[in-house]
């Protein structure tokens, strides 16, 4: 099997969230779908809390694709759905992460996630 760019992407990304990090495996869920304005969607990372709330969102591309406001947008629409207190989008080269403030409905860019708090 070849292991697709994105594919590659999201594989070091999940090694980076549980190496460095320190994320328990049992808390990182990949691909699934969910369904977002009545769209099925799937996200590629999401990390959620030990009380079942969704911590992070992460957003993997391919290296060849340039994150944009576009790729911000895709990644800010799920996140309506799913009400993740982080976002993160990398295509392996560059990376952006954000923290969401539901209460003044802005986001702010971070320099990087937060390690995993027990």
């Amino acid at each position: 099997m070849i292991l697709q760019p994105e594919e590659w992407v999201r594989q070091h990304c999940i090694h980076y969230l549980i190496d460095v990090k320190k994320y328990p495996k049992s808390l990182i869920n990949v691909e699934k779908e969910l369904i977002v304005n009545t769209l099925k969607k799937r996200y590629d990372i999401v990390v959620f809390n030990p009380n079942g709330n969704i911590h992070l969102i992460v957003e993997c591309k391919s290296p060849s694709v340039t994150i944009d406001q576009n790729t911000f947008d895709q990644i800010a629409q799920y996140n309506m759905a799913l009400n993740a207190t982080f976002l993160m989008i990398t295509n392996g080269l560059n990376h952006y992460y954000c923290q969401m403030d539901f209460k003044n409905k802005k986001y702010r860019f971070l320099k990087d996630i937060p390690d995993y708090q027990v």
